[in-house]
Formats: structure tokens, sequence, C-alpha cells
């Protein structure tokens, strides 16, 4: 069930389903392997990743998006950082408008539609400004949908402006629990604690 806080300004309730804290894994393409890891110096290294995204809202009428990815290896563990993001997303009239910098010194505008009838989110790169240290990338295209509870997503990217898309990243993540409702259950807790077992 997607909530709708009281407090979201009102041009964002069809980015509702974005709200909270999500977790999960995916698989990327395209990444150099750090050093040790073999496959140096090319830019087709696939890897799965871990991924932490939050979207939050303070009244404003933006969505607030900070994502942090890690690499994993072939046992779930977390060896390394990947990549991270922190944009502010809204909306007029169901379309998206997205301003959003990356660490590798890559700033986008990304504009985007919400789907008619369902929780989806098609997105497109508008402009792309670089560092001179920053990976080749002059756009891509990304899809958001929330799917049975779980919020997944999927991007492709190009090089130059030139080359065709290709895939990038796809994640499947699952809502993180919010301290803040297991607070609201501790009234119902006995004192002791230890009676709870009994």
């Amino acid at each position: 069930m997607i909530e709708i806080p009281a407090d979201l300004h009102p041009s964002l309730v069809p980015l509702a389903f974005l709200l909270g804290t999500w977790q999960g894994a995916g698989v990327a393409e395209g990444f150099e392997p750090p050093a040790g890891e073999g496959q140096e110096g090319t830019d087709s290294g696939a890897c799965n990743f871990g991924q932490q995204a939050t979207f939050s809202h303070d009244g404003r009428d933006f969505v607030e998006y900070v994502s942090h990815t890690w690499r994993l290896d072939d046992e779930g563990n977390r060896l390394g950082p990947l990549e991270s993001e922190h944009g502010y997303w809204r909306v007029r009239d169901r379309q998206i408008e997205i301003v959003m910098i990356r660490d590798q010194g890559v700033a986008e505008i990304w504009y985007g539609e919400l789907a008619d009838g369902k929780p989806q989110i098609d997105l497109a790169t508008d402009a792309v400004a670089r560092t001179p240290e920053s990976p080749a990338y002059s756009g891509g295209k990304r899809l958001y949908g929330y799917v049975n509870g779980d919020l997944m997503w999927v991007g492709e990217k190009k090089a130059t402006p030139e080359s065709p898309l290709r895939p990038y990243m796809s994640a499947q993540l699952k809502k993180a629990v919010d301290p803040r409702e297991w607070v609201a259950d501790l009234k119902d807790l006995p004192d002791d604690g230890i009676a709870f077992f009994r």
C-alpha cells in the first residue's frame, strides 16, 4: 500500500510511491574493476552491486534523492564503493524533471513522465556536463517502477552522442523499515522486557 504523508507537497503526490529508504542489489555493466580485481583497463566489467536509495521530502515542491552503490562479491559481501548520486525530483502535470549530481564529476538534467494508471517513470537525459576527469558519458535513459511492493529500476547510457545506448545498471530494491515505526510499537512491550518471553 502506498501511503501519502500529510505534509507532502500536493504536486508530489504522484511520486509518493518512491518515498522512503530502499535497499537491495542489482547488476552493473561497464565499470572498470579496481586494481587487483582483473580486467584492468577495460570498460566492459560486469559486477553485482548493492544499493541504498532514499527519497525524502521536507514539505517543499521536490523530492530529494540520494543513492549509494557498492560492489558485491559472489557471496554478497561488500567490496567497495561503486557510484553515488544526489538529486532533486519535481513534477509538473505528470512530467518529471530531475537535477542530479554524480560523484564521478557529472551533472545531469533529466526529463520524463509518469505512466498512465501505474507507478512507473520513464526518464531520459536532456543535458549533461562533465569535468575533464570524468568517464566518457553523453546521456542515458532510466525506467523506475513500483512492482509488488518493490522498487525496480533499469538504466542505459551512451559514451558519445553517436554511440548507441547500452545496459548500465538495474536493481530490485525493498523498502527498509523506518525505526520510527518500531518506536511506536514499544509502548506495547512489558516494562521489564523479560516478561515478553514468558
